[in-house]
């Protein structure tokens, strides 16, 4: 996700997009759409903008935007998709490689803080309008969102597997917990209820994967918090 996105594992997203007429400069002004989309989206609200503020904000006319999506509900699914198959892709990357349970749920906490840190925008967007819009573009995407637990709670799973994290927990639950918690700070940030800069991001990372954890590990022994 140029245009301020997080760095990440593997170059591309997998969500079904249109051909781009016009080769390379369609493409160029397809993303414009989508950046100025995420402006609007995060300043306005989904369902307060109309197509017309999209293009506004692209500075491009009003039928261009319907050149390239249907509706503003498919530049929303988008955008949601394009964020959200990165963090899927990561997770099951992070999950193949040789390191403890808690290295990878660090990598996978850093990963969306950070992604938080570099596109604020477009973090606010995600979750106001679609993870926790469950009536509405959240109940659409329910099978996206599961996923993302499931991959989480195979990680826990594993790890209980080996004897390092409890057994009596269920892995869903444990995976819920992580992935709520890391929501709920991005909520206090997108909604100033919660201190923002780069100490406190970093010391969120810590603090969201020592809570569960702390709570999961058969021995009880925890990582002192860094200074």
């Amino acid at each position: 996700m140029s245009s301020g996105r997080a760095p990440i594992s593997r170059a591309a997203a997998t969500a079904p997009k249109r051909r781009a007429p016009g080769g390379s400069a369609g493409a160029d002004k397809r993303r414009l759409i989508l950046d100025a989309a995420v402006r609007v989206f995060a300043r306005q609200g989904f369902h307060a903008c109309r197509v017309s503020d999209i293009a506004d904000e692209a500075g491009v006319a009003y039928g261009l935007v319907y050149h390239y999506f249907a509706s503003k509900d498919e530049v929303l699914d988008t955008l949601f998709l394009e964020r959200w198959n990165v963090m899927l892709e990561l997770i099951r990357d992070v999950d193949a490689q040789e390191m403890d349970v808690r290295a990878k749920l660090s990598a996978i906490a850093s990963f969306i803080i950070d992604s938080y840190r570099h596109d604020p925008d477009l973090m606010k967007v995600i979750i106001v309008e679609v993870t926790r819009a469950a009536n509405s573009f959240g109940r659409t995407h329910l099978d996206e969102i599961r996923t993302a637990y499931e991959l989480i709670g195979e990680i826990v799973e594993k790890a209980q597997a080996q004897g390092t994290l409890r057994s009596d927990i269920e892995a869903r639950f444990a995976a819920m917990a992580f992935y709520g918690a890391i929501e709920q700070l991005l909520t206090g940030w997108i909604f100033g209820l919660r201190p923002l800069g780069d100490e406190e991001l970093e010391r969120a990372k810590w603090l969201v994967v020592e809570t569960v954890c702390g709570g999961l590990e058969c021995s009880g022994a925890g990582t002192e918090r860094p200074r």
